[in-house]
């Protein structure tokens, strides 16, 4: 008896303690809060998923984890796995990662990685790796984007055709009356279109690769900056424009952080299918 209350208190404790400090919040786009088992259940039924990070967010990472390998569970090898971490010129590398080819230390030392690749994105990678999935590096390499920053989108025309593979076909069109991009030209004005350019100029080249990637039968899970599929914008318009792909097949997920989790604050509703809401107070990863 004195067994059975004493687990008794520790699960009343735990439960309260769970519900006092809480580390992270589902809500819907309308802002309902959700559990991880339905939200789960709605990704499950979805050909194109991309979950929006904050690079940084611990919380963020170990669902992206938890959903691969839900999706893997479900449809195998079907599943794609991409990201922007990743650029297209480094494909190679990760093939040859993936394949055997090239150890860790070989991979790290050949290919550009973001600073939280170990802490991150690593442990995402290997399951693609052990569970013989493909992975597609999705952006487009950074100097170029960098290039459109600079000086404008048609600095591009002068790129080889080598180098121009690595990115979306030129011309790319951009709506800049998409409510981000509006965003952005408001608030870089001195800078033109330039960084509303190289904002698309990646969009458009993770759409390309995700739909040249994708067949009948693939479900595509995609990891990207939130903002880049926000309000269902960026990467989900370009895939839209570039294949008709209905957004009914695509699922979008958001993570935002605010000082008080157990209400979802306005400026984020209809901001992703599901929203992830973390403490502002949560650690990051790196």
């Amino acid at each position: 008896m004195k067994t059975f209350k004493l687990i008794f208190f520790i699960c009343i404790f735990s439960f309260v303690y769970t519900q006092d400090l809480p580390a992270y919040q589902i809500f819907n786009k309308d802002g309902k809060k959700t559990s991880f088992s339905k939200f789960n259940k709605s990704v499950l039924n979805h050909k194109f998923i991309f979950f929006g990070e904050l690079h940084d967010n611990p919380i963020a990472h170990w669902l992206q984890y938890e959903i691969q390998q839900s999706l893997y569970k479900k449809y195998g090898k079907n599943l794609v796995c991409g990201s922007e971490m990743y650029e297209q010129d480094n494909q190679n590398y990760i093939d040859m990662y993936l394949s055997g080819t090239l150890n860790l230390k070989q991979f790290k030392d050949s290919c550009r990685l973001w600073p939280n690749q170990e802490t991150d994105y690593q442990m995402m990678l290997d399951f693609a790796k052990e569970n013989q999935l493909k992975w597609v590096a999705t952006n487009i390499p950074r100097r170029y984007a960098s290039l459109v920053y600079k000086k404008s989108i048609f600095a591009l025309d002068s790129l080889s055709q080598k180098e121009k593979s690595w990115i979306a076909p030129l011309p790319i069109t951009v709506d800049t009356n998409l409510s981000q991009y509006a965003a952005l030209l408001n608030e870089n004005m001195h800078m033109g279109n330039h960084f509303v350019y190289a904002q698309a100029i990646k969009d458009a080249t993770m759409a390309y690769f995700i739909s040249k990637n994708s067949n009948q039968n693939s479900i595509f899970y995609h990891l990207n900056g939130s903002y880049h599929s926000d309000f269902y914008q960026g990467i989900m318009w370009y895939l839209n424009f570039y294949t008709k792909i209905p957004y009914s097949e695509m699922l979008s997920i958001s993570t935002v952080s605010q000082s008080d989790i157990s209400k979802l604050e306005k400026e984020y509703l209809g901001k992703a299918d599901f929203i992830i809401c973390v403490p502002e107070s949560m650690t990051s990863s790196h």
